[in-house]
């Protein structure tokens, strides 16, 4: 078997049991990439979709070529099959960073995900008036959301500001001050 050697936990002369792992042998040319995706996000990833690995050391496209049936530690771990030559530096159990694209949306208005707003929902943000220090609660229709932004179906144009974090103590309000 051509590669390199990784690990070997045995040693000479040892008696083994069968079955007992022997060495480890990694071909440097075709590794996968193992995402670790949290298990709300897991449910729309689907064998086939496109991903992007970052290594550290560049940035190499791949395909989800595996979804593992079960739950781990609040995460479902999922197979990248890289698709394209591996940066330098890539090896064997290196930390890698994954994104996994469930969908491309074109021309679509989004936000930072708001601290209170779940997706296809109707929410009340707080939109900053350009010309006074006003913030003015507006109604927002939320679309579809990633692990940290979320679509604006209606109710703010690109360019609007808005306050994300939980503004929950001023609901009775329509409009506050900011200093």
């Amino acid at each position: 078997m051509s590669g390199v050697l990784s690990a070997l936990p045995v040693e000479v002369g040892a008696q083994v049991q069968p079955g007992t792992n022997l060495a480890r042998v990694a071909d440097p040319t075709k590794l996968k990439a193992e995402v670790r995706i949290a298990e709300t996000q897991a449910k729309d990833i689907a064998i086939g979709q496109l991903a992007s690995i970052d290594t550290r050391n560049g940035v190499v496209e791949g395909k989800v070529s595996r979804i593992d049936p079960a739950v781990q530690n609040g995460t479902v771990l999922v197979d990248v099959r890289i698709e394209g030559q591996l940066p330098r530096g890539a090896r064997p159990d290196l930390s890698v960073d994954g994104t996994i694209e469930l969908e491309r949306l074109n021309d679509v208005v989004y936000v930072g995900r708001p601290a209170f707003g779940q997706e296809r929902s109707t929410v009340g943000i707080f939109k900053l008036d350009p010309a006074s220090n006003d913030a003015v609660r507006t109604q927002v229709q939320l679309g579809r959301s990633s692990v940290n932004t979320i679509e604006i179906v209606s109710g703010l144009q690109p360019g609007d500001r808005v306050i994300l974090s939980d503004m929950s103590q001023w609901d009775a309000n329509d409009r506050i001050r900011l200093n």
